[in-house]
């Protein structure tokens, strides 16, 4: 019988340096596609993951590169978002939708408009705010 390695337990366990090249590959696809159901531009993705508009092109072909802590952790942060909305909404379209309605607790602004500020921290302000209306914080 096989043995299951033990789930990490460190605070470090789940961060941007613990994530494969395999699996930031994997998360890029995964945010090319909700992107596109987002129906971001090509401009708006590169500013959401921090890359030039050339660089997202080749990579959204296909031509990968290397993905950085940085790039990591907005995928990370990307995902988190991407699954929080699917469990606050059972229509799909609904959290598509959300991520461009103004919203009070971002003063107005759409998650989009806050994400495009550029910054991982606005990234993760959407993140924590949705987790927090999912009652993880």
């Amino acid at each position: 019988m096989s043995q299951l390695s033990p789930v990490p337990t460190s605070p470090d366990a789940f961060s941007p340096a613990a994530i494969t090249e395999a699996e930031a590959a994997a998360m890029f696809r995964a945010s090319v596609n909700l992107f596109r159901l987002w129906g971001l531009t090509d401009e708006e993705a590169a500013v959401l993951l921090d890359q030039p508009v050339r660089s997202y092109r080749r990579w959204k072909a296909g031509e990968i590169g290397r993905i950085d802590r940085d790039a990591r952790a907005r995928l990370s942060n990307l995902m988190g978002i991407h699954k929080a909305l699917r469990l606050i909404f059972r229509e799909p379209q609904r959290g598509y939708a959300w991520i461009k309605t103004g919203n009070a607790a971002f003063a107005g602004k759409s998650a989009l408009e806050v994400m495009l500020g550029g910054e991982l921290t606005d990234l993760m302000r959407v993140r924590r705010y949705l987790d927090a209306e999912r009652g993880l914080w």
